[in-house]
């Protein structure tokens, strides 16, 4: 990924569970981000176990607000060059598009970061494979 470090980015939370190591491409994130977090409209405990699961550290995520209030607020408190928001599908491009955000679809942005993507992690395996959150 170009850019420098003063960046913000955003990863929707379907985004970062199509990744194979969450905690690996945040910590390279790290190295070219200079904040990081997580939004979705999901409820806040389902990205934090999510996150707790998988060891990400993230300086900001959305809480109880959706994906386009959350984005505001982030751009309103990290004041950085750039906010990249790394997300699945048309409609997070429309969002994106809608708060003045870069928007990154989540299979270029592992391209172009050298990181895997978690249906090319597993032999065999598809992105369609039901993936259970509720185990301990």
């Amino acid at each position: 990924m170009n850019g420098g470090s003063d960046m913000t980015l955003a990863f929707e939370l379907e985004a970062l569970q199509a990744l194979a190591s969450p905690e690996a491409v945040f910590d390279d994130a790290r190295g070219w981000s200079k904040y990081v977090g997580v939004v979705s409209e999901e409820p806040t405990y389902v990205v934090t176990n999510f996150t707790r699961k998988n060891r990400v550290r993230q300086d900001f995520f959305s809480g109880p607000r959706g994906k386009a209030e959350s984005l505001v607020s982030v751009k309103g408190q990290f004041d950085t060059e750039r906010h990249v928001f790394v997300g699945v599908d048309e409609d997070d491009e429309a969002l994106a598009d809608e708060v003045d955000w870069e928007f990154l679809h989540v299979e270029d942005a592992a391209e172009a970061a050298e990181w895997t993507l978690a249906e090319e992690s597993r032999p065999g395996g598809t992105a369609d494979e039901d993936v259970r959150d509720d185990w301990p």
